[in-house]
């Protein structure tokens, strides 16, 4: 990944229907992707529960700082706000919680995975994990010609929470006002996923 992170309006160009790698992807990631998109369309409004009021239902602390940090690094704060201010999370853990057991199930575990690599790698959760560490790790995940086994649950997982966190960001008033400033006629539906070289599969 390149230290600016998505392209951002690109991302928007390509995300929507059999977007992100669908077709390469596991049937889990396609319809926990899918759900997804369906959770964000039925969105009405932002995630505006204060910090020390909103409570996780899916994910521990540790999977949530996690899962903030990986979100981050996918749509990190550049001259706009990024995944952590638009609280992508949050939208994840809902979407989790509402989906199926086998999906919910399945990132976890990829979660997990991402946490063990990181630990037998770094010698540290990956929350706790450096910038530069958690962006090496994505970055292998991310390499569309990374086909090692040993990989290949991160490879689904990778896939998973960027689509996740894409569909997230541009359903927040921070990622449709002010990134691309809709003035609310943008439709989720329209959009189609990430052009940038090293998110494609």
């Amino acid at each position: 990944m390149s230290n600016s992170g998505l392209n951002r309006r690109g991302a928007l160009r390509r995300l929507g229907a059999g977007a992100i790698g669908a077709a390469a992807s596991p049937l889990w990631v396609q319809e926990l992707t899918a759900f997804a998109r369906t959770q964000a369309r039925a969105r009405t409004a932002p995630a505006g529960v204060a910090a020390e009021k909103w409570a996780p239902a899916v994910f521990t602390a540790r999977q949530n700082d996690a899962v903030v940090a990986l979100t981050e690094l996918i749509i990190p704060d550049t001259d706009t706000p990024g995944a952590k201010a638009a609280m992508v999370n949050r939208f994840i853990d809902q979407v989790l919680a509402d989906a199926a057991p086998a999906q919910r199930n399945a990132f976890l575990g990829g979660l997990a995975w991402i946490d063990e690599r990181s630990r037998s790698e770094f010698g540290t959760a990956i929350e706790d994990a450096s910038v530069q560490q958690q962006t090496a790790l994505l970055t292998r995940l991310a390499d569309e010609e990374n086909h090692a086994a040993a990989d290949a649950a991160g490879v689904e997982f990778f896939h998973a929470i960027k689509s996740m966190t894409i569909t997230g960001y541009y359903s927040t008033e921070i990622g449709l006002r002010q990134e691309l400033g809709d003035d609310g006629r943008l439709m989720l539906t329209e959009f189609h996923g990430c052009d940038h070289p090293e998110h494609q599969g």
